[in-house]
């Protein structure tokens, strides 16, 4: 399996954990510890890791930090010059930044780092986002229209150079070819660029290209460009179907199956025992008390019964009779487990500890549980790899390394050394420089 490491903004999952004692509660601006957490990842054997984006604050940072570090290009560009192996992907929006742009910084990133880095191309559907660039949103199939057109010029952008064209020679005094860097001349309904990029191929020719988005329309970009996918499927059955579509696009569009790997989205909580482990959520819970009732509720929707503090005690199992009215809402794939949960005697309190509302699966336990979750899942077909997101960071990242890791690596999951020098190597995706033809 392969595995990358969700840097979030600095603290981990839960918005909560920048009160944890041990945690910066600075680390928000603290370049140093993305840094550090990069070296923790590399020296865990990660293929990379990966910074999502919105170019928006969407959450209340009265209680919460944000969601996202203050800069993705930026953070990367910091740990960049501090690792050696590990790939580095960050989210741009394919809506809201111009083609050149995206093909400039991360084509410069991709050379200053030796080959190691994708572009997370996403469109963007928030209107605090659109209202940033004094704009509308989009339809769907404007913004699709927009992406496909966009990572074709940057695509274009990016083999702007023959591979040969930075000739370098000095007693010529010919610095490169210019017959061999030539405009793209690129234009669509939505962009346009002439070009060329003033920068030479990487060691891989140019960064990946990864993919978060579903639906047709994201099935469709992902086939037609994408060598990794950000998914975020709840359970083994929806993970493999979303896994299969992809690799069925991919082969629509005349690619190989095998070169998109699908990463599924994994939340985890590392203690010894699965008790200290949820008591390690139950505090992060206890940050926002003004958090659990609208919680508590979330909860009944999931169940079919109307929850909610007074009705109930969050700290007791529910009573029997109420129990036998529940079913599984099919709206809401986390419902099957948060029903399974309940029927086992937990109280509500423990089985929100359990993360059945979080945006990902969530463990809660020891590293032999964390370890035989992925492995069941990766040998089902679910998935070609995890982005793995710590409840806290601080902590969180060195403890998968260090005991999660090991594991993976004896049961012979995972691997012991990188196979190569760049993203494309260590992903077993092949080479790419220029258009996909």
């Amino acid at each position: 399996m392969q595995l990358a490491l969700q840097m979030v903004s600095g603290y981990g999952a839960e918005f909560s954990a920048w009160r944890i004692p041990g945690t910066d509660p600075a680390a928000y601006t603290n370049m140093d510890s993305y840094v550090e957490r990069a070296k923790l990842a590399e020296k865990g054997k990660f293929q990379m890791i990966f910074i999502a984006d919105t170019p928006a604050l969407s959450n209340d940072l009265g209680p919460q930090t944000p969601m996202f570090p203050m800069d993705p290009m930026l953070a990367l560009m910091a740990v960049a010059r501090e690792t050696k192996h590990i790939g580095l992907v960050a989210t741009l929006s394919a809506t809201f930044n111009y083609p050149y742009n995206i093909a400039r910084q991360f084509k410069a990133l991709d050379v200053i780092s030796h080959g190691r880095v994708g572009w997370n191309a996403v469109t963007t559907s928030d209107p605090l986002a659109a209202a940033n660039f004094g704009a509308q949103i989009a339809s769907r199939k404007e913004r699709y229209g927009m992406a496909h057109e966009s990572i074709q010029i940057v695509q274009a952008l990016w083999g702007s150079w023959d591979t040969d064209a930075w000739t370098l020679d000095v007693e010529g005094g010919k610095f490169a070819d210019m017959d061999k860097i030539q405009p793209i001349n690129l234009e669509g309904q939505y962009y346009a660029s002439r070009g060329p990029l003033p920068i030479p191929p990487s060691e891989q020719g140019q960064p990946v290209i990864f993919q978060a988005g579903g639906g047709s329309e994201g099935l469709e970009l992902a086939g037609s460009y994408a060598s990794g996918v950000y998914a975020n499927p709840f359970d083994i059955e929806s993970a493999r179907e979303h896994r299969q579509a992809l690799r069925q696009s991919a082969t629509r569009f005349g690619r190989n199956p095998d070169d998109i790997k699908m990463y599924a989205g994994f939340m985890f909580s590392l203690a010894s025992t699965e008790e200290e482990a949820l008591e390690r959520r139950r505090q992060l819970m206890s940050f926002n008390p003004e958090e659990i009732p609208s919680r508590v509720r979330y909860l009944g929707s999931m169940v079919g019964l109307p929850l909610s503090i007074g009705l109930v005690d969050i700290d007791q199992p529910l009573a029997t009779d109420m129990l036998k009215n529940a079913y599984a809402n099919p709206m809401d794939p986390r419902s099957i487990r948060a029903l399974k949960l309940l029927k086992q005697g937990l109280t509500i309190r423990d089985v929100l500890a359990h993360g059945v509302i979080n945006y990902h699966p969530v463990v809660a336990g020891t590293p032999v549980q964390v370890a035989d979750f992925l492995e069941e899942w990766f040998l089902a077909g679910a998935c070609d790899g995890f982005s793995v997101v710590p409840d806290i960071a601080y902590d969180g990242v060195a403890d998968f390394v260090d005991l999660v890791v090991p594991i993976l690596q004896d049961r012979g999951l995972f691997h012991r050394e990188y196979e190569g020098k760049t993203l494309r190597e260590n992903m077993g995706v092949p080479y790419q420089y220029g258009r996909l033809k």
